[in-house]
């Protein structure tokens, strides 16, 4: 079946970054009711007590503190301490490797760990330094995320800095930007894990793909790069066409079910998570929490339609 685009894409990725919209959505009382639906609560143990449950329902999972943004360096610090925290949280759970994989991750922004603040690159790097050690020692996966097409070089940086160290640490390939093709052929090598992802933030038609049909066509070409390397590809969609693809490029490129996974958004496609779980793949769960949410939610509300419609509905029919 195929994936519908949502019309209004542009205006809701643009109203992400609009503090007035912001200030009006994040102080409605319904709003934050509804986005428990893609954030489980703002506190770690809502985040801790979701991973629970996911874990024993046979998925790995990917936790991202949400924040991006920071104005100075003791946001920052917050945020690397509210990662510490988390991991501590993940060692007392104890849970072991699967087949080579480790359940439990932290995504990580660089924005939030001070990487737009001057002299950020190297302050995002030494922040991510800190997370990383800590997740070593807690048994933890770290993925670092992308954001805007102008962070990229400085977040490609970043990671392979971090590689030498932390061999494990994963990072995210955006499929919309015409650059990811060269990007996925540069990374797929021995021991490298890349998150491939459609791309969610509004970017111009220089740098990136406008269409679903081109981003898509891209997604296609990039997955078959990652499958046909050496890596541990990391596929991160919600579409049907995509998700079998990957499954055939797999099989072509003689990989198993236990090198690569299949990464779905907490709250959505809940049931196809389970079934592709049912089927012997590895899922893995992208589950957000805090109080910075508003952007993550304008976002998810910008890929799919049914997360609109699932909003919209509740709007009309509150009381």
């Amino acid at each position: 079946m195929p994936t519908l685009t949502n019309p209004l894409r542009p205006a809701l990725l643009a109203a992400a970054r609009s503090e007035r919209i912001e200030r009006t959505i994040t102080h409605s009382k319904l709003t934050r009711r509804l986005v428990t639906k893609f954030v489980p609560g703002a506190s770690e143990d809502a985040a801790i007590e979701a991973v629970k449950a996911l874990v024993n329902s046979g998925r790995f999972i990917s936790v991202d503190f949400l924040g991006e943004d920071i104005s100075d360096a003791s946001e920052a610090d917050q945020t690397v301490a509210a990662y510490l925290s988390l991991l501590d949280a993940y060692a007392a759970l104890g849970i072991e490797p699967v087949a080579g994989a480790q359940p439990l991750e932290v995504s990580i922004k660089l924005s939030a760990l001070g990487q737009s603040l001057p002299g950020g690159e190297e302050l995002a790097l030494t922040n991510a330094r800190i997370i990383c050690a800590a997740a070593d020692r807690a048994g933890s996966w770290v993925n670092v995320d992308a954001e805007d097409h102008t962070t990229t070089d400085s977040t490609l940086r970043i990671v392979r800095e971090l590689r030498q160290e932390f061999p494990s640490v994963a990072t995210v390939l955006q499929a919309y930007l015409h650059r990811t093709e060269d990007d996925c052929r540069d990374l797929a090598g021995p021991g490298s894990r890349i998150r491939l992802c459609k791309g969610a933030y509004k970017e111009p038609a220089e740098v990136a793909y406008q269409s679903k049909e081109d981003v898509t066509a891209s997604y296609l070409r990039c997955l078959r790069i990652l499958m046909e390397g050496q890596g541990y590809p990391m596929v991160a969609s919600h579409d049907p066409q995509i998700i079998s693809s990957a499954q055939a490029y797999a099989i072509a490129a003689g990989r198993d079910a236990s090198k690569f996974e299949i990464q779905m958004l907490y709250g959505i496609r809940d049931a196809e998570q389970s079934q592709l779980i049912n089927d012997g793949l590895h899922v893995r769960t992208y589950l957000p929490f805090g109080n910075d949410w508003y952007g993550y939610f304008m976002r998810r509300l910008a890929e799919r339609p049914a997360n609109l419609v699932f909003f919209l509905r509740a709007l009309v029919g509150r009381k």
